[in-house]
């Protein structure tokens, strides 16, 4: 339940349109609803601004589709993260209007358009092409937690004069995400260039030596540029939500 669906339920009960009963038994399963698998927390989004997601990853399709279904009949809208395309296609078969985003590896099913919230505009900046699926899934993360998005893709610092000719982009972002693997060197040139606030995202892409992703999550760590704040290596879900809280601000 969203704020201004609580707000609209109570001015009812005040103006007499729902009976007592009636928003009580609404309101029953707040905070949380057991569904066996899982105990849904209907309450996140009045307590944090943004609703629970559900990661896909490791779940079964019949689980998906149980805490879908709870949060679907409470009226949210729904973000499954990290989802193959198999089996994101056996659960629009429970769910028609549902829709997946391949490059993301995300799922959304929409009962309603994600309410403004954001103050300017998120700017995603991604290394190369490799990065594209971590930074996909902090734009379709970003869009459903009601920001305005842009992207600007392949600019690493192999060739520095890309990034370097967006510089009026960088300048009119609110927040600006930077996804990047191999050494992680993006984030500390961007830091370099604006006074915006920049989150960065390392990815697990690179040669036996970027281990995973750690050679450049470390290299981000140890950014000479001031202010970056780094999360984990390709959690684009993460920095979505942490760059949407700022861009509230």
């Amino acid at each position: 339940m969203t704020p201004d669906q609580l707000k609209q339920l109570l001015d009812s009960v005040k103006q007499g349109a729902v009976p007592v009963e009636e928003a009580v038994e609404r309101l029953r399963d707040l905070p949380f609803q057991d569904v066996g698998c899982a105990q849904v927390d209907h309450h996140r989004e009045l307590r944090q601004g943004m609703p629970e997601v559900i990661f896909g990853e490791g779940k079964k399709d019949e689980q998906i589709i149980d805490i879908m279904t709870a949060m679907a009949q409470n009226g949210s809208n729904v973000l499954v993260t990290r989802i193959d395309e198999d089996k994101a296609q056996r659960i629009q078969r429970t769910f028609v209007g549902a829709l997946y985003h391949a490059n993301a590896r995300c799922l959304t099913l929409e009962q309603r358009p994600p309410k403004a919230k954001g103050k300017g505009t998120i700017l995603v900046v991604s290394a190369g092409t490799s990065d594209l699926p971590v930074a996909a899934e902090v734009l379709v993360t970003a869009r459903f937690l009601g920001n305005e998005t842009d992207h600007i893709y392949d600019v690493g610092v192999a060739g520095i004069h890309r990034l370097l000719a967006r510089r009026e982009e960088l300048a009119s972002a609110s927040v600006i995400i930077v996804v990047a693997g191999m050494e992680g060197a993006l984030p500390s040139v961007v830091g370099g260039l604006v006074d915006k606030p920049v989150i960065a995202v390392p990815t697990s892409i690179g040669y036996g030596a970027a281990f995973g992703g750690i050679a450049a999550l470390l290299g981000m760590l140890n950014s000479c540029a001031a202010g970056i704040t780094v999360v984990n290596i390709d959690n684009g879900f993460g920095a979505a939500c942490a760059a949407s809280l700022i861009n509230r601000v």
